[in-house]
């Protein structure tokens, strides 16, 4: 799937749902740096994208970027209640408080 996906992107196809796409498979290989650098320009095409930011504040932890996670978690919150997203809303400041705890 990625490698279709990188194929896109190469040939100029380039959005929001392209890069949440290219950002979910390097989170899902643990390649949190690519990741984070999709997801990044995911949120750039969309900033109201909720999902996103959560997985963009993944990518920062899983680089050990704790203060770019929270960055990330805490626009994706104001995203997710702009939108009544209470799934995300729920999930990043669960992620958050974690955050907290380990501080």
């Amino acid at each position: 799937m990625l490698d279709s996906l990188e194929k896109m992107l190469a040939k100029g196809t380039d959005n929001a749902l392209l890069r949440f796409g290219l950002g979910k498979g390097y989170l899902d290989l643990g390649e949190f740096a690519r990741a984070a650098e999709h997801f990044q320009h995911c949120v750039e095409f969309d900033p109201k994208y909720s999902a996103a930011w959560k997985l963009l504040g993944k990518a920062y932890q899983g680089q050990g970027d704790l203060p770019a996670a929270r960055q990330a978690w805490e626009q994706g919150l104001q995203a997710a209640r702009a939108h009544g997203d209470k799934q995300a809303e729920k999930e990043m400041t669960v992620f958050l408080k974690k955050l907290d705890r380990h501080s």
